[in-house]
């Protein structure tokens, strides 16, 4: 039993119409149809959406969604969570169809991460056309990408994803951000699924942020798209989170974004793809081999 990929993502948000522009006019993902009232679907495949954006009281990330493989997976899975002392709430017959998916239900992680689990996944013949011309978006059975989550309990969340839910270690570093011999470093979790892509989930081990996650990860089929979503950024006046890089540890070249709920995309193409069941954990020691100057190291610069 294992968890196959990221299949959806659920946010909240007072910004409905930022958020519109920012995936449609930057990011160059579709509008999807059948949202329920008060929200909005956006697809960036054959899947009838992969980000759920819905209005309402304050913007944060509700929920990262995985998938199963079976319903006998799904119950399984839900017994070990239960088990663990996390909550359980399964979703009604009517979420599901909302979802796309066969069943479902809903919990966290030992820091309140929201998480969804699900089987019975929905895809359909829509054909995939960018607003803005993108060429497509790299998904199939490696799923939509990765979600990064705040760990302040480092070690007892990663023991849940890991013990509990079944994801595998892919790269288990420790990174330093400054020169001082003290300091502590900070601990980091890339975690693979069943399936070729480096990391379906990260942890990060810091307080969680007001927005409810680090940031997702979308992979893009060019570098030139790439390259033009970068531009379509700066153009739009988004805060540009990180410059454009390429990481140690998965390889990925591409750069940081800021969402309207605060959280940041990363868009990336070329990663690495992992064997992961011969796969031996690694530890690399910086997170990236060049670029990736960060918004806050170059605040850092300026004010010194």
């Amino acid at each position: 039993m294992g968890v196959k990929a990221l299949g959806y993502v659920i946010v909240e948000t007072e910004k409905p119409a930022e958020w519109d522009d920012f995936m449609t006019k930057v990011v160059g993902v579709m509008r999807g149809e059948n949202a329920p009232a008060g929200s909005a679907f956006y697809r960036v495949d054959d899947r009838p959406f992969r980000f759920w954006i819905r209005e309402g009281s304050r913007d944060y990330f509700i929920a990262a969604a995985y998938e199963v493989g079976s319903a006998e997976e799904l119950a399984a899975l839900r017994g070990k969570v239960e088990a663990a002392g996390r909550p359980v709430e399964d979703g009604t017959a009517e979420e599901a169809v909302q979802r796309g998916v066969a069943a479902f239900f809903r919990t966290s992680d030992p820091d309140g991460n929201g998480l969804e689990f699900f089987h019975g996944d929905t895809r359909d013949d829509v054909e995939f056309v960018s607003p803005a011309g993108v060429s497509g978006f790299i998904t199939g059975d490696m799923g939509m990408g990765h979600a990064v989550f705040c760990a302040p309990n480092f070690t007892a969340t990663h023991d849940f994803y890991k013990d509990v839910v079944g994801f595998g270690d892919t790269d288990f570093p420790r990174f330093h951000f400054t020169d001082d011999p003290n300091d502590p470093g900070m601990g980091f979790a890339f975690m693979h699924a069943d399936n070729g892509r480096h990391h379906s989930i990260a942890l990060a081990e810091m307080p969680i942020p007001p927005s409810g996650c680090v940031h997702l990860m979308l992979e893009m089929k060019t570098m030139a798209d790439v390259g033009k979503c970068n531009d379509r950024m700066k153009a739009a006046g988004i805060p540009e989170s990180a410059t454009l890089g390429r990481h140690v540890n998965d390889r990925t070249f591409g750069f940081y974004m800021q969402t309207p709920t605060g959280f940041d995309m990363e868009i990336g193409y070329d990663p690495l793809v992992i064997d992961w069941q011969n796969w031996e954990t690694t530890a690399h020691t910086q997170p990236s081999e060049w670029g990736h100057e960060w918004a806050w190291q170059k605040a850092l610069a300026e004010a010194g």
